[in-house]
């Protein structure tokens, strides 16, 4: 191994340390499913790897990553074998603690355009106004599916909570 291999190789285990797990669980909100989250990235991290622009700061680069990630999602719900299947099989390596589990196994219900603006908002830390730039859409866009995503998570857990 050369030195620039290594110093290479160094450099993308730091970016996979720092990035992996929020790049997982993104994933895991869009696709719901270990193997396909393992695809999308490994996706992602060539993208960086190879594609990835010069980035002013590290919060430009996560950001970058964020955008990668919801495209490669998004490009991988539309494959036509991925369609109509969707697997809740190893939630419980996206969340350490079982009240995390079923929270996020009630997000990963809701209907697609809540998902991301939900874990970027609550899980992620990310203003209404950082959501808005990362996926593209309107400020009032991202405060309106806030606000209707939290109606139906609220409703999911009044359910659970009845049936007990």
């Amino acid at each position: 191994m050369t030195a620039t291999s290594r110093s290479t190789s160094d450099a993308f285990s730091e970016k996979y340390s720092i990035y992996g797990d929020m790049i997982f669980k993104l994933s895991m909100v869009y696709l719901g499913n270990y193997a396909d989250c393992e695809e999308v990235m490994q996706e992602v991290f060539i993208k960086l790897l190879y594609k990835a622009p010069q980035f002013e700061s590290g919060e430009h680069e996560k950001s970058w990553l964020i955008r990668i990630t919801i495209n490669c999602c998004k490009d991988y719900v539309k494959n036509f074998w991925r369609k109509n299947i969707v697997s809740l099989e190893t939630l419980e390596i996206a969340s350490a603690l079982p009240d995390e589990m079923e929270l996020t196994e009630i997000i990963l219900k809701l209907p697609y355009r809540y998902k991301a603006v939900i874990h970027l908002h609550y899980f992620e830390g990310y203003s209404t106004k950082e959501i808005a730039q990362l996926l593209h859409i309107g400020i009032s866009v991202v405060k309106m599916r806030l606000k209707r995503g939290r109606e139906l998570l609220k409703l999911e857990m009044e359910e659970i909570d009845y049936e007990r």
